[in-house]
């Protein structure tokens, strides 16, 4: 059975790119675009309907309720759950009346996500070959390994609303599993990370350079200096986008083996 799909209306870092790509480790297809109804909707109508579509309550263009409605016309509605920033019963109670499966309020935890997609009335149809078990009772070296690596640059001060911010922490994961992929950074690792994102590599290497810049004229210093030392900040100036990687993905990798940091085997 090929994979489900799955179409998430949001695009924050640790929101719907991070339930996306939980998702993909537990097998399904899952991509994730902004929050904009007639966004979605226009999407649907070019690429066909996915079997669990993911959308926030209000959203421009269309809302939950609009989208719903418009889905409907379109045939068979898919899985649908939506979340949101606070409660909204009267909303919630409309979409619910409409077909969706579930209305969640934000922050929760990405396994329960997961269970509710699972326990939704068209789990057995349409999502049979996600492996919801597998995530919500261990999740994956590869989630958790993002989990770290978020933390990171979040801390470091990345913002992360810049393509740059999406583009280096993928880079950093690649870099942590195989060291190789730093020694060839022009012709693997920003082609690998440019594929992932269905880019170029020169729009990778300028939006990482621009990532570390904003970090560099806008971090704690403290953290700076954490990672990177007092050599580069005083002396060298920023480091290039190779020194930033290999730095951040050889410190993880030792704290990795030294047990400092933990992963799912």
């Amino acid at each position: 059975m090929s994979s489900s799909k799955v179409l998430i209306g949001n695009d924050i870092p640790d929101q719907g790119i991070a339930w996306a790509n939980m998702l993909k480790t537990a097998g399904a297809f899952a991509v994730t675009r902004k929050p904009n109804g007639l966004t979605l909707l226009q999407y649907v109508k070019e690429y066909s309907m996915p079997d669990i579509l993911i959308i926030e309550a209000k959203m421009p263009g269309l809302d939950s309720i609009g989208l719903i409605r418009e889905l409907k016309k379109l045939g068979e509605l898919p899985t649908v759950i939506i979340t949101a920033d606070h409660p909204m019963p009267v909303l919630e109670e409309e979409a619910l009346y409409l077909g969706a499966s579930a209305f969640m309020v934000k922050p929760f935890e990405p396994s329960e996500l997961m269970r509710r997609i699972a326990e939704s009335d068209t789990q057995d149809r349409k999502t049979s070959d996600i492996d919801f078990d597998r995530f919500i009772k261990e999740p994956s070296r590869q989630q958790d390994l993002e989990c770290i690596v978020t933390d990171i640059i979040h801390q470091i001060g990345i913002p992360a609303h810049i393509k740059g911010y999406h583009f280096l922490r993928y880079a950093i994961m690649l870099c942590v599993e195989n060291n190789e992929m730093i020694n060839s950074i022009t012709k693997q690792l920003y082609p690998t990370v440019a594929a992932e994102f269905r880019t170029t590599s020169s729009r990778v290497e300028r939006a990482i350079r621009h990532a570390i810049e904003l970090a560099w004229d806008r971090g704690d210093v403290d953290v700076l200096n954490s990672y990177f030392g007092y050599t580069i900040r005083n002396t060298k100036g920023k480091p290039t986008n190779s020194e930033f990687i290999a730095l951040i993905s050889d410190k993880l990798r030792l704290q990795i083996k030294t047990g400092e940091v933990a992963l799912k085997s």
